[in-house]
């Protein structure tokens, strides 16, 4: 999809269902690619499922992104990448635990 077609995408959306609604979508949805990894850990599930979960999570994380500002996401994407690269180039640093402060 092209960025325009997401914009209005995403405009469409929150004045159907509205904002709040859709924070409580991206909770749900991410809790549903966190139980299918789990699944798939386990070999309860394949990689199909597994994907068909990312892509709802993307098309969520791709509204937020657009609710809280491109720009400001962009920073904080630049900063996590960067402390990413320095834990990278550390010769003994343990593996980063969940999401990288």
């Amino acid at each position: 999809m092209h960025q325009e077609e997401n914009v209005e995408l995403y405009r469409r959306t929150l004045k159907k269902w509205g904002e709040q609604a859709q924070f409580d979508q991206v909770i749900e949805e991410c809790a549903e690619l966190t139980t299918a990894l789990l699944h798939y850990r386990r070999d309860k599930a394949d990689a199909s499922t597994v994907v068909d979960e990312m892509a709802d999570v993307i098309l969520m994380l791709g509204q937020l992104r657009w609710m809280f500002g491109v720009e400001e996401v962009e920073c904080a994407l630049k900063r996590k990448r960067a402390k990413l690269e320095d834990l990278l180039l550390q010769e003994n640093a343990p593996p980063p635990r969940g999401v990288v402060e």
